[in-house]
């Protein structure tokens, strides 16, 4: 349809368009039409453009002229509105041309209640009708002439069907509202709350001082919705009631933005928030019964629950006690256990559903009069209704959404107990046992919902179905450890015994559900024997025997959920290890398994962890296992890495070095073969098996040395001697390991590239491993092997910070009590670190070429980041070495980059600097800060300084005088002194 005019003149021309709007049309073609419409809108003959359009046989068209009526309004009087803001309006005299002046706001009032009037005789729909209110609604907003009872206004003008004087109505009606209501028939009652409700909602979307004009219309406003929803017909008068429920009830959704664009406020809304004092609340509670009495009609269920169960949510203190009662004789209505019985089925329709969280708000409202009033038969029903949410057919999430609101109603249930005992000290409310017996309950039913669907059932799944189950099944973990608070052992028994059962009925979704559960209430339980009892008994019962048996026919999910019970209660394994050997079994048949590999090798790594001291003899069993896996199974990394560290922490605990040194010997030909593997991919120009085979290979050095690592817990000898540099990295019978492992470092590096991120991170893992370490071993290299590392490394190495911090790290850990001193590391770090610096040219800072504040506050590089916190770890112990005159000119360079990092926007480079400078806090530790036993270690760089800046008379000077300064007892004559004696 081609669209040929511009503009239209006429009615008709105007009407036609209106309705070719509503037709199929291109997007461009609409865009033609609105634009030729608003123009005929805005324009000077809208005004009765609008009066001829309402008088339309077409609803589209009266529509259409009712919005412009609003339009109108709109326009012309937002210009007189903002002419005070605007300077702009103010000099443009042009848009005035329109504008409606005070004279003219009778008559535009008259016409609109006319059509109105008319409308609703002619028994116009809800589209025109609506419209006209809200056409009515912003002349109340932007006329300068009052309208005050704008709302008595209308219901009297619907009373005498045609418009009465707004004057003449305020001067002589002697009548209440309440009185006048009851002259209105169905249709005027309807246009009413229509007008009633639209007041609300354009009100609520402007400012606090338009709300308080509507306060005045509350008195009329009561008595028309009373009037409304009590009909004696409410089965003939249930659009009328709906409408009505509806201008009472709270709903807000705020938009996005911020703003109240797409937000509207009912009357018990503006009674909540936007007046002050309780006036307003008073006056609208006599509607809390008519607005319970829908609840019992069917046909009106839906939308007077919405309202109960909105207004309870957001506003809870507007319900007086007296009215909750007539909310609970519904609730515990057979009416409302039918509804129940729907939902507990399976059958969602909208007023069960609509049930369903009228009980959960009550619940959420009442939770601590439903706990304290364990003995009333109400409460009883309604603790029954409750707990029945969980027990309704299909799985939570995916088919069921009631389940997760009806959970945190128990999770706030079981929160209040468990604050009421701690309040309590050892005094018991007599209600408590009943209340922990529905907890218990709660979480049985709990039992009940998280099994797992049949793996066909679950592949049908949406993915956000998938996580809307799991995210139930994580509020679940939630509830059993908030209940475990309240019922201690109790309920792990119980699910031990679910376990029990399951497994002999083989129910393997069931068994499942209570080794989660298990696994859920280990969290809670402390790494004493307070349950060993039990789990004895659950690991003495075959459970392991069974996940093995392949007959059985055992879903995945539940082994995988055995196997992470394993993980759960690594201690109990470390305290019975008479069940380690069928538990061991269980792992290694389970890492043969692709989706069991990565779970089992896991707990693999925490048994072994854990039971290491009880394994030693078993190493060989081990290295055996593990050798056969990786000729049979193609194991991915990640498991490789976890058996790895797995047989390392067994290795450590082995008694002599020359037995670790043996089977660590086999368990580094295995991290060979991988790197055998890569370079015989990278030769054969396979680049990514090549990395994905190297890398392997360096993060299964790097779980080695970390599980060869001595554990915290070892006791210490308190009388043994400090083991001495030479003693701690002079060859050993530690020194062909240490070849091993280096060579296989630098193979993977050949192969892969220096400059793979990757690699370079997984190298300096590998060295930092051994840094913790006070006695000789295999990961503890020579300083040299660290320093060649690091100096073979440029500003175009990637990831360059992890080498940097490698060699921060290995600084740091030389400056624990009793470590050896590595001054000549410090110095070969320095070295390349002010290498590294000189490197970094104007080109890596334009900013310090520029006068620019905003280029000097340009992002530092994180290279320069990683060098000044290197930087950082030489005070105080290594300062000495900084601050060498031969490194004068390097550490003039290094100042600067010091200095611009202190100007940059981010904060850790800044951080950085600033610790850099260190003159304030050598005095301030030497003025009073410091231990004495530790004043050498702030003296000696204090020395240092001295000998070789010449500034640094200066320098002390002003950090003896900062207000940093320690001590007040120091006066300044003694400052002076000790100047005068430390620059002697």
């Amino acid at each position: 349809m081609q669209i040929h005019q511009q503009s239209a003149n006429t009615f008709n021309e105007i009407e036609k368009l209106v309705q070719q709007l509503y037709q199929q049309n291109s997007p461009q073609q609409i865009s033609q039409i609105q634009n030729i419409l608003q123009n005929s809108q805005r324009s000077d003959l809208g005004w009765q453009l609008a009066d001829a359009l309402l008088g339309s046989q077409d609803e589209n068209v009266r529509f259409f002229g009712a919005l412009t009526f609003t339009v109108k309004i709109n326009n012309d009087w937002w210009v007189r509105h903002y002419l005070c803001i605007d300077p702009f309006l103010v000099s443009n005299r042009d848009c005035l041309r329109d504008s409606l002046k005070e004279e003219d706001t009778g008559p535009l009032l008259s016409r609109l209640l006319h059509w109105l009037i008319l409308r609703n005789k002619s028994n116009e729909g809800a589209l025109v009708t609506k419209k006209l209110c809200t056409a009515l609604v912003f002349y109340f907003l932007r006329s300068p002439v009052p309208w005050d009872r704008c709302v008595l206004h209308i219901i009297c003008s619907l009373s005498e069907g045609q418009v009465v004087s707004y004057e003449q109505m305020t001067a002589t009606l002697h009548e209440e509202a309440s009185q006048v209501v009851t002259t209105l028939g169905r249709s005027q009652l309807l246009t009413a709350v229509w007008f009633a409700t639209t007041l609300v909602e354009e009100v609520g979307r402007t400012s606090s001082e338009s709300i308080r004009t509507v306060q005045c219309n509350l008195d009329d406003v009561v008595p028309l919705m009373r009037t409304a929803i009590m009909l004696p017909e409410p089965e003939s008068d249930t659009k009328l009631i709906e409408e009505t429920i509806k201008c009472f009830q709270v709903f807000s959704s705020p938009h996005p933005t911020g703003n109240h664009a797409d937000s509207w406020k009912s009357w018990v809304v503006y009674a909540h928030g936007a007046w002050t004092g309780k006036a307003c609340q008073l006056t609208l509670r006599p509607l809390i019964p008519c607005i319970a009495r829908p609840l019992w009609n069917p046909d009106l269920f839906e939308v007077a629950a919405d309202c109960w169960t909105e207004l309870m949510g957001t506003f809870p203190a507007f319900f007086p006690p007296e009215s909750m009662v007539q909310l609970v004789e519904f609730l515990t209505s057979q009416s409302a256990q039918n509804l129940l019985s729907l939902i507990v089925k399976g059958e969602y329709e909208p007023d069960a559903v609509a049930y369903s969280r009228l009980l959960l708000a009550y619940g959420d409202v009442s939770l601590q009069d439903l706990a304290r009033q364990q003995d009333s038969p109400p409460v009883q029903v309604l603790m029954r209704s409750l707990m029945q949410l969980l027990a309704f057919e299909g799985y939570a999430g995916a088919e069921d959404d009631i389940c997760t609101p009806a959970m945190e109603f128990w999770q706030a249930y079981t929160e209040f107990l468990i604050d009421e005992c701690h309040s309590k000290d050892d005094q018991m409310e007599p209600w408590m046992d009943s209340a922990r017996r529905y907890v218990m309950q709660v979480v049985e039913q709990c039992w009940v919902k998280i099994r797992m669907p049949s793996e066909e059932v679950y592949a049908q799944w949406t993915s956000e179905a998938k996580g809307d189950f799991k995210v139930f099944r994580t509020d679940v973990v939630d509830l059993l450890q908030s209940a475990y608070t309240l019922l201690n052992t109790i309920i792990f028994d119980r699910f031990a015994h679910l376990t029990l059962e399951s497994l002999r009925n083989q129910a393997w979704l069931h068994l499942e559900a209570s080794l989660f559960c298990l696994n859920a209430l280990a969290e809670s339980i402390s790494d004493d024997d307070t349950v060993d009892a039990t789990l004895s008994t659950l690991f003495g019962s075959g459970l392991f025997a069974a996940m093995i048996n392949d007959t059985l026919g055992i879903p995945s999910k539940t082994q995988q959920t055995a196997l992470s019970l394993i993980i759960s209660f690594t201690s109990f394994f470390e305290r019975n290890i008479q069940f380690l050997p069928s538990m061991l079994s269980f792992l290694f048949v389970s890492i043969r398994t692709p989706t069991l590999a990565g779970v089992a090798a896991k707990a693999v790594q925490s048994t072994c962890d854990s039971c290491r001291n009880s394994l030693v003899s078993e190493i060989g069993a081990f290295v055996e296992q593990y050798n056969n896996l990786l000729l049979s199974e193609d194991l991915e990394s990640g498991t490789k890495e976890r058996i790895n560290g797995a047989i390392a922490a067994v290795i450590q605990a082995l008694p002599s070095d020359e037995q670790k040194i043996a089977s660590l010997a086999k368990l580094i030909a295995f991290v060979e073969r991988d790197v055998m593997a890569c370079l015989g991919f990278a030769e054969n120009h396979a680049p990514v098996v090549a990395e994905e085979k190297g890398l392997c290979a360096l993060r299964c050095l790097v779980s080695i040395g970390k599980y060869l690592q001595t554990p915290d817990d070892n006791p210490i000898d308190l009388e043994s001697e400090p083991v001495t540099e030479d003693e701690l990295y002079v060859a050993t019978i530690w020194t062909p390991s240490q070849h091993r492992i280096v060579q296989s470092i630098y193979a993977v590096r050949g192969a892969l590239g220096a400059n793979n991120g990757d690699v370079v991170e997984a190298i300096c893992q590998v060295f930092r491993t051994g840094f913790r370490e006070n006695f000789p071993g295999p990961f503890v290299f020579a300083p040299s092997v660290i320093e060649t590392y690091v100096a073979s490394t440029s500003l175009q190495t990637p990831r360059l910070e992890n080498v940097l911090g490698t060699a921060g790290a290995m600084l740091s850990a030389h400056t624990r009590a009793g470590a050896t001193r590595i001054d000549l590391s410090a110095t070969r770090f320095l070295q390349h670190l002010f290498q590294l610096t000189a490197a970094m040219d104007r080109k890596t800072f334009p900013c310090l070429e520029s006068e620019n504040s905003a280029d000097i506050r340009k992002t530092t590089p994180p290279t320069s980041l990683s060098c000044i916190t290197l930087a950082s770890k030489y005070v105080p112990h290594y300062l000495h070495i900084f601050l060498d005159p031969r490194y004068r000119d390097h550490s003039i360079n290094f100042i600067l980059l010091t200095i611009h990092s202190m100007q940059c926007q981010e904060i850790m480079p800044r951080r950085s600097a600033g610790f850099f400078w260190v003159t304030q806090a050598i005095i301030n530790n030497i003025g009073g800060d410091a231990a004495r036993s530790e004043l050498e270690n702030w003296t000696n760089p204090l020395r240092q300084m001295v000998s070789t800046e010449v500034r640094s008379r200066q320098w002390i000077s002003e950090a003896l005088s900062s207000r940093t300064f320690p001590s007040s007892r120091v006066d300044d004559a003694q400052k002076k002194l000790f100047l005068e004696q430390v620059m002697q």
